[in-house]
Order: C-alpha cells, then structure tokens, then sequence
C-alpha cells in the first residue's frame, strides 16, 4: 500500500468532502482525507493524504501558514459575506469618499495584519453550542458569534480599482478571509464583501504544484518519506525498530513527535515514556 500527500488544484462549485472522494476514486484508495477544508465558493490548493499511515501524520500538518488570493468588493454587504449570500448595497453616508489606493493600504497595515481579533461569519463551520453556526443561521437562529484571535502574517495589495480590490494574505489557521472582507469594508465605510478566494500555498507547497483532482495518479503523490524528512529524526536498528513496532517501549531519549526511521523509511512518530524520560515508545506506529 502506498502512502502520502497529493497536491490537488480545487475548481469552485465542489465540496471539500467531493474532492477527497474524488481523489479516493481515481486512485482506488480508500484511506484519504485533507489538512484543510475550502468552501465550495472557493478554488485553489488542497493537500490529499493517501493511505492510512499518511492519515496518521495529519495532526503535524495543521497549523501550517496558508496564502490566499481574495478579490473584494466593496459597495455591498452580503449576509454570509462572500458571493453565495443575500447581496445588498451598503447605505453610504453622503461626503463618505471612495477608499484610495492610500487608504486602504493603510486600513490594512493598521488593522489586518499580525495577532488580530475576528469574528467569524454566522454561516460558517464554527461550533456555537454544540452545532454548526451554518445549521443554525439556516434555521434562521440569530447566532452570536465568539470572537477569536487568529495571525495574518502578511495581506498586500495585488490590485485596486475601485470598487474591486485584490489582495494576497497569509495567515495562520483558523482565518476567514471572508471575515477579513467584511471587516475592511466596514472600517472603510463603504462595506465590502468576498467576491472569489483562491488557496495558492498551504507551508511551502504552491497550487502550482497541483494537479486536478479527477487527473490524480499515484505518481503524483509525495511519499511518506519526503513529507517527513525535515522533521526531528532518530535511525533505529533492526532490533530497536521490532520492538517499537510491536509497541514496546525502547532505552531512548528522545524530543516529543521525533520520527523513527529504518533502513530508509519512517516507522513510527516516538514520544518519551511518562514514567520514564530515559525511554520512548511509539505515539504512532506508521
């Protein structure tokens, strides 16, 4: 069985859960899932892990930087805050100038970039009280949303003519950048809503990389043993390697989450043993 990552080039209009399956389908695998959900209204760059043993090592992959391509409109709200909602145009008081070029740059620079506070849109995927926020915006259910501090490394200015502008972002997990359209066109005063979003980096892998999903082949996939192999490392030998693999603990001392490794491959992810530093077992056996 083969193990990895595929990087998959996501069309707007799918599903997240209908590229995975995608995927599945063509490859003939059925042990697959992604680092990282895009809404439907969304393209751009989807990490497939393939296999079970590339399952296992999801969780390391996270929090990894990712970049965005967004296009804002400014001029109008829309209820979801971005293009599949109830558009509306945005009541501007009289004397409120259109944003220049200037202006905007400086409303990002001042408020969207760094550790920010945002509250993320009512039809989103956010837990509130033990259900979707989506599920309960759709019964009509007013949902307040709880704010949360997320991390936007950088947000530039791609292109700007009003009323559209495009702006490249990186940011931390968790950001919506729909939420970061609304908010910068209501500090502006002229409102502002997610026309299209593009995913063009996940870490350092690029959608240029990619591929489309229903054209994934196994040789697009990259093994197992080069996704892991800048992370901590430790070589075993034949014996050390048996005895983690069968669950036993090993005289070891070791970092957190180190990678064990055997005559060229990944075997497991090793932690120190709790009753004994000195030690270390597999957290996950690969």
């Amino acid at each position: 069985m083969r193990h990895g990552f595929i990087l998959i080039d996501k069309p707007v209009g799918p599903t997240s859960h209908d590229i995975v399956q995608t995927v599945r389908n063509v490859l003939h695998e059925s042990k697959a899932g992604h680092l990282g959900t895009l809404d439907p209204a969304a393209s751009g760059l989807m990490v497939v892990a393939v296999g079970a043993k590339a399952l296992k090592v999801i969780e390391f992959f996270n929090h990894l930087t990712k970049e965005y391509e967004a296009t804002v409109t400014f001029g109008a709200v829309s209820s979801t805050y971005d293009r599949e909602g109830s558009i509306e145009k945005y009541p501007i008081k009289p004397g409120v100038p259109e944003p220049d070029h200037i202006a905007v740059r400086r409303m990002i620079e001042e408020r969207f970039v760094g550790r920010i506070s945002q509250t993320p849109p009512a039809h989103s995927a956010v837990h509130v009280d033990g259900q979707r926020a989506y599920d309960l915006a759709r019964q009509g259910i007013e949902v307040q949303m709880p704010k949360r501090e997320v991390e936007i490394s950088a947000c530039d200015i791609v292109s700007y003519t009003y009323p559209s502008l495009v702006l490249r972002v990186a940011c931390g997990s968790g950001t919506y950048i729909r939420s970061l359209a609304h908010d910068l066109g209501q500090l502006l005063r002229v409102g502002g809503y997610l026309e299209a979003l593009r995913r063009t980096k996940v870490g350092n892998w690029d959608v240029k990389q990619a591929v489309k999903p229903d054209a994934a082949v196994w040789s697009d996939v990259i093994p197992l043993k080069d996704i892991l192999k800048d992370f901590v490392s430790v070589e075993l030998d034949t014996e050390q390697a048996a005895a983690i693999s069968l669950g036993k603990k090993i005289p070891l001392i070791i970092q957190p989450n180190t990678v064990a490794w055997s005559e060229g491959l990944p075997i497991a992810i090793l932690v120190p043993s709790s009753d004994n530093p000195e030690t270390a077992h597999a957290r996950k056996v690969l």
